[in-house]
């Protein structure tokens, strides 16, 4: 990664030639598309994400904003940058189910700065109804400096 701009390195993720997060496979999530500022991923839900009543666990919604609004940040940062989450906002709209069928998850930079980034994020099911919406804010910083150790 370090010697790839950010751009370069998720759409590596997408293209195969860059392993994805553990992560991503554990909940069935994957990157299909990226461009400056904007990063696409997907999953397909099954009743594995169920929480105790019955429906998606938010927490697979969130992480799916969380891994769009980064990848999206990414997506603008030149080599020896990195970034990470300081924070997000999600609001659920619908409830999510198996039968929603697979989970759109579009993050995109509404604002670049040279130290914040902030983006906005959206979820659809199969129907292209609104799941899920997100705002959120990432730090962006060089590999050695403090923020890194945070």
């Amino acid at each position: 990664m370090p010697s790839m701009t950010g751009l370069e390195h998720v759409r590596g993720m997408i293209e195969g030639t860059v392993p994805p997060p553990p992560m991503a496979n554990l909940l069935n999530m994957r990157i299909v598309d990226a461009d400056v500022g904007s990063a696409t991923f997907v999953c397909d839900p099954d009743e594995s994400h169920y929480n105790p009543i019955g429906t998606v666990h938010g927490g697979l919604v969130c992480t799916m904003l969380d891994s769009a609004v980064g990848c999206a940040t990414e997506t603008t940062l030149p080599r020896g940058q990195r970034y990470t989450s300081i924070e997000i906002k999600v609001n659920y709209l619908r409830p999510v189910r198996a039968d929603s069928g697979q989970l759109t998850c579009v993050g995109t930079v509404t604002k670049q700065g040279s130290r914040v980034a902030f983006t906005e994020g959206i979820v659809t099911d199969r129907a292209g109804k609104v799941m899920a919406t997100a705002s959120s804010t990432l730090l962006i910083f060089a590999p050695d400096s403090p923020a890194a150790d945070a």
